[in-house]
């Protein structure tokens, strides 16, 4: 007998009203993706045109010339932000240096193969995304990795920030992402969306039949002692590993036949010029920042469209009516893009002043949750309107979300910026005697002596993103450059 009964549910959901999504997503836009959607919109809607352009799009100006007459942050503070429902976070990239050719370990680049198919990277992924049989959630998360790979295909994001940039949209865990990365990285090329060349190659190890020659010990290698291998130190190679010179010379042939940059063989250069969306400049000793005019779209609503509004009647009426509301909704929405733009802008401005004025090396710490709160909006917000936004400062011209950096502890108990940590690194290289390269300790006792507390692993890890090869590495190119000027 079928029991019948009712029951009463309580469940909450998140939901965004079209407007607020509107927002968002004009948010995350790019300067050229902005113009591109109004472009398509304008010619959608009759209700909504460009200001003297005969309803066509601006063209490209030099913002260099106008961009004073521009609003700066001053003429926008104090305006709210409805973006504010939302998570987000931002990591640094720690990858791995990249410094094999001296040892004679990586794939010489005249011996890779070009893709002649004029396919980027990114594209080829998502091709495979799309023919994959991933789930409609699987593949909103393998999209954000695909889109997280600078153009060697490594992955510059952390778990939580693809997370992060899936929301309010879709909610994930850690152990979902990863299983998703996973797959990710054993598509063509297999070791994409690794975090450095020893992550790469041990993926590429792993799909490689059990029977390979050399398989298990290479895997062992690329596991617990691929520096040595970078470093050419064969001798302790040896050591470490116990192995004879044949099965090592075999594990490493196979090393050497993989491609540490799983990126390279595709052209992912784009003919990209970056225009600032932000500039900033000293006024009366404050950094004030300004919107550059390309910010501004000049639309407008189409008189003769609203005046047939309010004659017509009907189904005509209707329709114009849906497309006056959506024109409005824009309207605001740009606005609202600018306001937030502007005032994250100016607050990581106020944040940064020191390094307005002295470079890297003043760089402070900063996270995304400081700017939110003192903008009053969410985190994710903050996410939207710094990434693929750039601002011209007088240090040059920078992506926002350059300015948010880890930190680092003091001997006095105080942080510092993890850039700039970098920053006195690289001057302690730069700087550092010939005949006797600064090991990773070295330049951990001489960090501590300027009150910088960083343990050789960190410095190690700073080093290795600033692209700078061991002390070894450097010791064998000055010796060749040595060598150059006594020829």
């Amino acid at each position: 007998m079928i029991d019948h009964s009712l029951q009463l549910r309580l469940s909450q959901k998140l939901a965004l009203a079209p407007q607020l999504q509107q927002a968002i997503r004009l948010l995350q836009l790019t300067r050229i993706e902005l113009r591109e959607h109004l472009q398509a919109t304008v010619e959608a809607n009759p209700l909504l045109e460009f200001e003297d352009m005969g309803g066509e799009a601006p063209a490209e100006t030099d913002s260099s010339d106008d961009w004073e007459s521009a609003g700066s942050s001053e003429d926008n503070a104090g305006a709210e932000d409805r973006y504010d429902e939302f998570d987000d976070g931002w990591g640094e990239d720690t990858g791995m240096s990249e410094q094999w050719a001296d040892a004679g370990f990586s794939v010489e680049r005249e011996n890779q193969i070009a893709d002649e198919s004029g396919d980027s990277l990114r594209d080829h992924l998502m091709f495979q995304v799309e023919l994959g049989h991933f789930s409609d959630r699987d593949a909103a998360i393998a999209t954000a990795i695909v889109f997280a790979l600078d153009e060697d295909g490594y992955l510059l994001d952390d778990i939580d920030d693809i997370r992060a940039s899936l929301l309010p949209e879709l909610e994930t865990d850690e152990a979902e992402v990863k299983s998703v990365l996973r797959r990710v990285q054993r598509m063509e090329p297999v070791g994409v969306a690794t975090r450095g060349p020893a992550e790469c190659i041990r993926v590429q190890l792993s799909v490689l039949p059990a029977s390979t020659a050399g398989r298990d010990l290479a895997q062992r290698v690329a596991r617990d002692f691929i520096d040595l291998v970078a470093d050419a130190e064969l001798d302790r190679l040896k050591r470490e590993t116990g192995a004879d010179d044949e099965a090592l010379e075999q594990a490493l042939d196979l090393i050497r036949s993989l491609e540490p940059r799983p990126g390279a063989r595709y052209d992912n250069r784009q003919q990209e010029y970056l225009v600032p969306d932000v500039y900033v400049r000293q006024v009366d000793g404050r950094w004030v920042t300004y919107l550059s005019p390309d910010n501004d779209p000049r639309l407008k609503l189409n008189k003769y469209y609203v005046q047939l509004l309010r004659q017509s009647g009907g189904e005509d009426r209707k329709y114009l009516q849906g497309r006056l509301q959506e024109a409005r909704w824009l309207l605001s929405s740009l606005e609202l893009r600018n306001r937030t733009l502007m005032n994250v802008s100016q607050a990581i401005v106020e944040h940064q002043k020191g390094f307005m004025d002295d470079g890297e090396i003043a760089m402070q710490p900063l996270i995304l949750k400081e700017i939110a709160e003192q903008v009053g909006v969410h985190e994710s917000t903050v996410s939207r309107a710094t990434t693929r936004k750039y601002i011209l400062t007088p240090r040059g011209l920078f992506e926002l979300k350059y300015f948010f950096s880890s930190h680092v502890r003091t001997m006095d108990g105080g942080e510092i910026s993890a850039t700039a940590v970098k920053a006195h690194i690289q001057t302690l290289v730069e700087n550092e005697p010939p005949s006797r390269p600064l090991s990773d300790q070295e330049l951990s006792r001489l960090l501590r002596e300027t009150g910088i507390k960083a343990a050789r692993r960190t410095v190690a890890k700073y080093r290795e993103s600033l692209g700078i090869g061991s002390s070894s590495e450097r010791r064998r190119a000055y010796r060749r450059l040595s060598a150059r000027g006594t020829d």
